[in-house]
């Protein structure tokens, strides 16, 4: 008799069907496991076989074969030990084997017979979903699994003994309660920023029309301050961005607890990372910063100081939104609809422009500091400022300023507006100005007569590139979407092209 338990096998943040078969033959005291396991999943037969003493059951002295079908997909992780053992199990007449035909199991077993917590719970319960069927997954899983749907038959035992009792009647296990993380209650609020105006200002155009933003000072001029404040002004995730985030932290393993949040991911990756901690890779190709920051921001300090050629590993993601990881036996594809936030000193010495300094490299220290940035990257930041040093005026006696509440609801609305533009035009999957294709934006950010005027001459005085030319027009679609008006004027592409003519003096440097 052979006994088959459905699991999966993930490919990005897809779970792909597989089917364990498990067969007891008479022979020698055998457990082999083919289906081209990893490592993880070959050492799965030690920890099977000591949950199952631990939990009364022995084993017979005959040959066990376990094989993961289809045997040509690579099978890696812990995750396929419970399915194992319930396959076990039911072969040896311990639990129906009909019970398990409705379920896609996965899940660790620790020796005493207890169940671990995975990663992957929420793409494995949308997978079983998806086939029709429930999911058995371990108690510290649970949580997280019930986020797939109200209307999925979940099972989250705390150890075999539980689950086995629960399929022979003597104890009923309850579906577990999708988990909500609570949201801090003293996120960096922009009040706290003295001065720098015209960086506020920005910071919510980038935030209003999810472009991307490099802001370049001295050191102390209050960057990362600025960087670290962009999350209180953007809005909460929808529910299609909140399961898409949340699939790929499941798949990496950052779901504490199992409990979901509608903020917005932030990521601040060193510049000391490699491209496969930035991109994605690795033996077993997880998610990269880039892949968790989606729906999100990646805010790179420092920006000069990352190697050349992990920069230039973002331009694809930057243009496309999603990390393609391809590999001699595989390729595996990551969604990254990122901002990308930058800060950077304009030059070694971090003073370069500063009243009163003079490097002693002279312009050569600014020339070859900025000039790691290559062009192409710079092509693709829609909005460049400079933010210059905080006067003494501004510490001592401030101005007030707005509190982030505030500027969030000007986000808010002209995100509303973006939206609504959009399901008009029967692109509802685009959520900003940013992600907007060349033909649309063309159409929605058509300039009045003066606008029009103004962006010929400084697309031919600057030389813009196709893509540049294109993302000031976005940027001027935000800005008029700020204002709430209908039409692209003068005034919003003179305020983009102010915003695009410090990156062209950047790219020149490059």
């Amino acid at each position: 008799m052979v006994a088959r338990v459905s699991t999966v096998a993930f490919q990005g943040i897809e779970g792909v069907p597989v089917e364990v078969q498990v067969m007891v033959s008479p022979g020698k005291l055998l457990m082999p496991i083919v289906g081209l396991p990893d490592k993880a999943v070959a050492e799965s037969r030690e920890r099977v076989q000591a949950a199952l003493h631990a939990s009364g059951l022995s084993l017979p002295p005959k040959k066990v074969t376990v094989n993961l079908a289809p045997a040509d997909l690579p099978k890696e992780g812990s995750h396929f030990d419970l399915a194992i053992a319930l396959g076990l199990m039911a072969a040896l007449g311990a639990i129906p084997a009909d019970a398990l035909s409705g379920y896609v199991v996965i899940g660790e077993l620790n020796l005493d017979g207890t169940l671990a917590p995975v990663a992957g719970a929420l793409p494995a319960a949308i997978s079983a979903n998806a086939l029709g069927k429930g999911l058995i997954c371990p108690a510290d899983s649970g949580a997280e699994a019930a986020w797939a749907g109200s209307d999925i038959d979940i099972l989250a035992p705390r150890s075999l003994i539980a689950l086995a009792n629960h399929f022979r009647g003597t104890q009923v296990l309850s579906r577990p309660q999708p988990a909500v993380r609570a949201l801090p209650a003293n996120l960096p609020d922009l009040i706290d920023i003295k001065g720098q105006e015209s960086a506020k200002r920005a910071l919510e155009v980038a935030a209003a029309g999810g472009h991307n933003l490099l802001m370049v000072g001295p050191p102390g001029s209050g960057k990362s301050m600025l960087a670290a404040r962009l999350p209180s002004i953007l809005p909460p995730l929808s529910a299609a961005e909140l399961l898409e985030v949340s699939m790929i932290h499941s798949i990496a393993g950052q779901l504490s607890g199992g409990k979901l949040s509608d903020r917005r991911p932030f990521r601040t990756p060193h510049h000391s990372a490699t491209m496969a901690a930035l991109v994605g890779g690795g033996l077993r190709a997880k998610p990269g910063e880039a892949s968790l920051a989606h729906h999100g921001i990646l805010f790179l300090d420092e920006f000069p100081e990352f190697a050349p050629q992990v920069l230039d590993a973002l331009r694809q993601p930057l243009e496309t939104g999603e990390c393609v990881i391809a590999r001699a036996n595989h390729r595996v594809s990551y969604p990254a609809s990122i901002q990308l936030v930058a800060a950077m000193n304009p030059c070694r010495c971090g003073m370069a422009g500063e009243p009163g300094h003079t490097c002693a490299r002279g312009p050569k220290c600014v020339s070859d500091y900025q000039g790691r940035i290559s062009g192409p990257l710079m092509d693709r930041i829609d909005i460049r400022i400079d933010v210059p040093a905080v006067s003494a005026a501004d510490l001592i006696k401030p101005r007030p300023a707005e509190a982030s509440a505030d500027v969030a609801r000007r986000v808010a609305a002209a995100r509303e507006r973006q939206q609504e533009r959009f399901r008009a035009e029967g692109a509802p999957h685009v959520s900003t100005n940013a992600r907007c294709s060349t033909a649309l934006i063309e159409k929605i950010a058509e300039p009045d007569a003066g606008g029009l005027q103004l962006l010929r001459d400084a697309a031919e005085k600057l030389k813009f590139s196709a893509r540049g030319y294109h993302r000031v027009l976005k940027v001027a679609r935000t800005l008029a979407d700020l204002d709430g008006c209908d039409t692209v004027s003068r005034i919003h592409l003179a305020e983009a092209i102010s915003y695009r003519m410090a990156g062209e003096r950047l790219s020149a440097a490059a």
